[in-house]
Parts: structure tokens; sequence; C-alpha cells
């Protein structure tokens, strides 16, 4: 992956914006907007007065106002002209060189007409940073009330419930790990003073945070202090890319890292030790645990992806079609179908039965697939952009029904809650940065009045 870091995108009325590969000055479309917004000369003045824009309510959305709270009403363009300027000028960022002319003749056609969750509330208090432009792993729900996200290495915790923030983990800080940690003898391997947070994982009470040099603490929420911190890699190119929690066969918690030194790693929490390391051919940028602990989808810095066997990370079959760098996998629960996203602006969908081919192929609008998510029940697919975009797919209909969630700025993650009733999506951005909340849609209308 590249090494280099990268700013999020601004918004249409900042000073200059950035995607994936393009650092450019704004271009006239843009320019004026400040002046004919609010008369301001600063961009001081320009972004405090954005600010005060409060959060953003379903009911005030169905009345027309913007969920991100952009006052497109009192600019020289609107929305949908932007949006052309944006889908116009946005430059994906490449690592291969190959031609992506075959793909639309592959994506299978997809109705964007779907409506499977329905904006409720835009938290500005909650905004999220991104350390590396290519990992989007930052948002994660344990219920459809509790989010936690990152912001410039500070971890922290959001009750949609009673609109509170509440700081879980602060990087920028040394660690101490608690007593009993600092007794393992793994914990003793080295310390870590500070970190730059790259990607991280909650579930089932338990916080881990990879580094942007190759780090990893871990932290239980239901407990004080940090339980653990070291770095698992000295490589000179060591960013602990993706982190994967979840339970092995015998039901004790597991924890599995992808690096850029190429090596897969799970480590035994209650213990806090490397139990396993997989060694692959290049970095590693993300791996999947299918749900019955057999199989573990490895992508990264190749165009070629691998289904290797869980317990000796043996490779069992190669995974061929996409044609730039992968960055994005995810299981279904159903253990058969799993899904790969790339540089190449698609999602792959695998049925591990028949890995010759992928069985349908999916296409975002502007960019890269950063991350994906099936839903617990196995209903829906969501599919992150770079920025932009997020895509829900519906599953019971071959993946050709989609909710196409439009909106603008670098997307730091994406979650559904457990019970699937609730999809958060981080916004990284200077001005317009927060979390955007969509419950879902049931056939019963009163269903969708439930908190």
């Amino acid at each position: 992956m590249a090494r280099r870091q990268r700013m999020a995108f601004e918004p249409p009325m900042a000073e200059e914006y950035y995607s994936d590969d393009s650092d450019e000055d704004m271009d006239e479309f843009q320019e004026g907007a400040r002046e004919d917004l609010y008369g301001s000369d600063t961009e001081e003045e320009f972004e405090a007065i954005l600010r005060r824009n409060e959060d953003t309510t379903a009911n005030q959305a169905r009345q027309g106002k913007d969920i991100q709270g952009i006052p497109w009403d009192r600019l020289r363009f609107t929305r949908e002209e932007y949006r052309e300027n944006r889908l116009q000028q946005y430059k994906n960022y490449e690592n291969l060189n190959a031609s992506h002319d075959f793909l639309e003749k592959e994506c299978i056609p997809v109705s964007k007409g779907g409506k499977f969750y329905e904006f409720r509330h835009n938290s500005r208090t909650v905004s999220s940073t991104v350390v590396h432009f290519q990992l989007r792993n930052l948002i994660w729900a344990t219920s459809k009330h509790d989010v936690y996200g990152m912001h410039d290495s500070l971890v922290w915790h959001w009750s949609s419930l009673n609109k509170k923030k509440t700081e879980v983990l602060d990087a920028t800080r040394p660690f101490i790990p608690v007593p009993e940690a600092r007794r393992s003898a793994w914990a003793l391997q080295a310390s870590v003073r500070q970190m730059q947070i790259s990607t991280m994982c909650v579930k089932d009470h338990l916080l881990v945070a990879g580094g942007f040099y190759g780090e990893m603490v871990c932290k239980f929420l239901d407990r004080e202090g940090v339980s653990f911190c070291t770095k698992i890699t000295f490589d000179e190119n060591a960013i602990t890319n993706a982190v994967e929690i979840y339970n092995s066969c015998s039901g004790s918690t597991r924890v599995m890292t992808s690096n850029n030194d190429s090596i897969v790693r799970v480590f035994d929490v209650e213990k806090f030790e490397v139990l396993q390391k997989f060694n692959f051919f290049w970095p590693v940028n993300h791996t999947s645990v299918s749900p019955d602990n057999r199989f573990i989808v490895v992508v990264g810095d190749n165009a070629d992806g691998f289904l290797a066997d869980a317990q000796s990370g043996k490779i069992l079959e190669t995974l061929r079609g996409h044609v730039d760098y992968c960055f994005a996998s995810a299981w279904h629960p159903n253990g058969h179908i799993f899904a790969t996203g790339n540089q190449d602006t698609s999602c792959r969908l695998w049925d591990v039965r028949n890995l010759s081919s992928s069985i349908a192929v999916l296409k975002g609008r502007i960019g890269a697939i950063r991350s994906l998510r099936f839903s617990s029940d196995g209903r829906f697919l969501a599919m992150a952009e770079p920025a932009d975009f997020v895509h829900v797919f519906d599953v019971y209909q071959d993946f050709r029904k989609s909710q196409e969630i439009d909106m603008f700025g670098e997307i730091a993650g994406i979650s559904f809650s457990p019970d699937t009733e609730a999809l958060f999506i981080g916004i990284a951005d200077r001005t317009y940065g927060s979390l955007l909340e969509f419950n879902h849609c049931h056939a019963n209308a009163y269903l969708n009045a439930m908190i």
C-alpha cells in the first residue's frame, strides 16, 4: 500500500479539496462561494460561520434541509451542479495502471431506487479523521445506540440516544497497561508511548486499535485502563492496516491483524500471546475470517487475493478478477458468500464453493471500494467509496437493487448496528465532519418510529 498520508476531502466551500490522487486549488466553480455566501474575506471567518450549523434531524431533512447542513440555497450553484462538477473532477487513486474498460461489461445492472435505510440524524459533535487515505475502518457500532470512532487519535464513544460523546482511548499519550498486563511476557516486547491510529475494531466489549508504525493497543471497554500495547512489527513500513476481532471454534476471543510486513498474526486475547503467523507475498491490507472459522480472505497490494485455511494459513484458492490493490473484504453470515473491494472501483462477490470466477461485480461511482459490511441478518451489503457515496445492496434480490447514499466528504468508515436497525457513516472533513445515522425502514411503518 502507499505509505504517504493524505488530507481529507474538503467541503465545496473550502479553499481547496483533496481526492485520492489530486491536490488541486479549487476551480472557478468553487472560488466565489465564500464571498457569495457570507461576504467573508477570511477563511477563518467563513469556517467559523459554517461551524455554527447545528445537527440535522430527520424532521428538518423532510422539510428540505441538507442532511449535512450545507446551505445550498445561499450558494451561487445548486447541489446538483456541484455534484456533476465533483463527478467530473474526482480522480481515483490507482497503484496499478491497468485498463478498467471491461468492468462496465462485467458489472451487473443495479436499480438504485431502493430505500432500505432512512436518514435519522447528523451529529456534528462527533467527527472523524483519517490517518492513511487508503484505510477506512474507523467506525464501529456495538448497538443501535452505541458507536465508536476516532478523531486525531482519540477514540470516542457516541450515544445516539442521549447525544453524549465520551473519550475512550487517548493514543496521543503514553500507554500504561494495567498491572496484570504488565506481568505478561508479550507485553514486555516493546512499549508504545503514543501512536497515530490507522485502523480499529470494536466488538464484545473489546477495542483494538492499530497504529501507523505497526503498533497495536487492546482495551476492554468494561475495565479501566489499557490491557495491552506493543509494536507487533518493526518493519520499516510497518502500518497496521486492519484488525479483526472474532471468536475461535472453542469460543475464545481472537484478534487478527493485517500488516504491511506481509504477515497476518493471530493473537489470543486472554493471555495476550501470538498464536499464529501467516506469511504472504505482499503487504496485507485486509483479512476476514469466515463465520465457521474455516477460511480467511486475504487481500492486499496485489490484484489477486487469496482464500486461505484459517488454521494453517495455507493458500487454498487464488481470487482472480480485480486489476488493482484491494483494501476491503467481508463474509456473508451464511459462510458461503464473501466480498472483496478494490481500487479498480469494483466490489466482487464470491461463492466459496466455486471460486473459478466471481459470481457478481458491483460498481462504485467515483472511487475505490474502501470498506465493506454485511448486515448481521445477511439482508444487506454496505459498500463505501473513499468519498461521497455509500451503497446499500439488497442481498435477497441478488444485489440488483440498491440504495445510494449521496453526501460530500471523505468517508472514515461505515457500520451496521448488530441488530441491523441502524447504519452509521463517519465523515472526515474539516468543516462538515460528522456522524450520519440512518434507521432501517420497515414494511410496517410503526416500527420506523421505534428508538
